[in-house]
């Protein structure tokens, strides 16, 4: 779990720096948002007894996903 936190907050700050030197063509903000998608997939897979902190993640990812997804249709 510690490693999958440690890639959030890597795509998460990849995303932001992209987010304004965006072009249209966005390799590294597209694949910031398939590892994303990826990585709520697991979450979903996992068992859901985790105190919460499964259902947490997922909605940071859901809020990440979103906001990454604002970033690319803002650069086109």
């Amino acid at each position: 779990m510690k490693t999958l936190r440690k890639r959030l907050v890597i795509l998460a700050a990849v995303a932001a720096m992209n987010v304004n030197s965006a072009r249209a063509d966005q390799p590294h903000m597209e694949a910031a948002l398939e590892h994303l998608r990826a990585a709520r997939a697991e979450l979903r897979a996992a068992l859901p007894n985790k105190g919460g902190w499964r259902d947490r993640a997922i909605a940071n990812i859901d809020r990440a996903i979103a906001k990454t997804e604002r970033g690319i249709a803002s650069a086109r």
